[in-house]
């Protein structure tokens, strides 16, 4: 006669349903699609100003956008890709991509924006952000 074996459903070793779910959790990735662009940032100070480096390869100088408002430090730019692979007279594959990216960031002290500078070249944008000067605490007398 056979073996009989009773079977659980709530038990967790049972060995064909765990082959079943195997890799079935782990995150999905698309190799050869392009990533969204991102703006990256260093930010470095000292007694006098910030010198931010942001890095926005492949884009033209003109679809740079700077915004200064007190402490807050805007950076956007318009992207625009264009890739055709061509195979003889023949187009096999073409693809665009435009979009806009955006960065926003707070700094401690408060910017003079008419003394900012901005320079950009090699796909690095280089801002030099002169902190404004600030009025001497004032001390209150309790009354």
């Amino acid at each position: 006669m056979a073996n009989i074996t009773r079977y659980d459903p709530f038990d967790l070793a049972f060995e064909p349903l765990d082959d079943i779910f195997r890799g079935f959790f782990r995150p999905v990735r698309f190799e050869g699609l392009p990533q969204a662009m991102q703006i990256k940032l260093d930010v470095k100070e000292n007694e006098k100003d910030y010198t931010v480096h942001a890095e926005i390869p492949g884009v033209k100088k003109d679809d740079i956008h700077v915004t200064i408002e007190g402490n807050q430090v805007s950076v956007s730019a318009e992207v625009k890709k264009e890739k055709e692979e061509k195979e003889g007279a023949k187009v096999i594959r073409s693809e665009r991509y435009f979009g806009k990216v955006y960065r926003s960031f707070s700094l401690g002290h408060d910017i003079d924006d008419a003394a900012a500078k901005a320079k950009y070249a090699d796909g690095v944008l280089e801002l030099t952000l002169p902190k404004k000067a600030g009025s001497a605490a004032k001390k209150l007398a309790v009354q």
